[in-house]
């Protein structure tokens, strides 16, 4: 039986290459009751009439080998090839370098930043410390809609080429509107990172972070820095009750930051970290 190509769902509308496979194939199960996953696998190569089954449901990843026949199999245009296998990289990257290196693949897709331009802007915004450290300085009662001025206000210092893309990206997520007087001013949003994309954000915006903390130990004077840490042992147990800790001592500093917010001078970062320094006594 040849493929027959019938509309489904667009492929540069997801960054999830399995949903999107489950609704390609619903949708050529609609076209022609006879279609099956035996029929697809045949299609592409492919010995086991499951696998694109065990795929969808995350019991499976996609070799290089597999992946191209599932394209064959897909019918897919170069373009969309290069994109499918992109999305198939971002899912199933083991390193935090390598997701990177897929999402810039996926990202480069002109038909995927028409289609969901929101989420590059968010993906940018959570990748570079900059950015959020902009929207914070618009607080202040003298920001400048001005990269010149901009670069010079930061710690370190970035470059006008920076600047611009953190001023572009705000605006782009609606962070930053113009009031009647035409001043940017900071904007109430609520704009939501895809969950295939949150965990990576998380480590860009968590790796950016603590570089800067670890800059500020020689780079900014102990007077205007606070830095503390203790090294403890504790029972594995301990840890839920220390992260509920930490996240209520993190409220009650947003608390006190929001009520003074109207009255911004300078832009602070205020990490607070958990990790372990040992592996764990059945590890060892």
């Amino acid at each position: 039986m040849a493929v027959r190509r019938v509309p489904g769902p667009d492929l540069f509308q997801t960054i999830d290459y399995r949903s999107w496979l489950r609704g390609w194939f619903d949708a050529q199960k609609a076209a022609d009751h006879r279609y099956s996953h035996r029929v697809f696998a045949r299609s592409a190569g492919i010995r086991s009439p499951s696998l694109l089954n065990e795929v969808i449901k995350g019991n499976r990843n996609l070799s290089q080998r597999t992946t191209e026949g599932f394209i064959r199999a897909l019918g897919l245009s170069q373009e969309e090839a290069r994109f499918f296998e992109a999305l198939v990289h971002l899912d199933q990257a083991e390193t935090v370098a390598a997701k990177n290196d897929a999402w810039e693949r996926v990202n480069a897709s002109r038909r995927f930043r028409r289609a969901r331009p929101l989420d590059g802007s968010m993906m940018r915004y959570l990748s570079n410390w900059y950015i959020p450290a902009t929207r914070e300085l618009a607080h202040r009662a003298d920001f400048r809609d001005d990269p010149a001025w901009l670069s010079r206000q930061l710690v370190p210092t970035i470059t006008q080429s920076q600047a611009r893309d953190a001023l572009g990206t705000l605006k782009a997520l609606g962070m930053l509107a113009a009031d009647a007087t035409g001043a940017l001013q900071p904007a109430e949003v609520s704009v939501v990172t895809p969950h295939e994309v949150a965990g990576l954000a998380a480590h860009n915006y968590h790796r950016e972070m603590i570089a800067r903390a670890g800059d500020a130990i020689e780079g900014i004077d102990p007077e205007e820095r606070h830095l503390c840490a203790v090294t403890v042992g504790i029972p594995a147990a301990l840890v839920p009750r220390l992260k509920e800790e930490l996240n209520a001592f993190q409220e009650r500093l947003l608390n006190l930051c929001d009520d003074q917010a109207a009255a911004t001078e300078r832009v602070y970062q205020v990490n607070l970290q958990l990790f372990p320094l040992t592996r764990s006594p059945e590890a060892s």
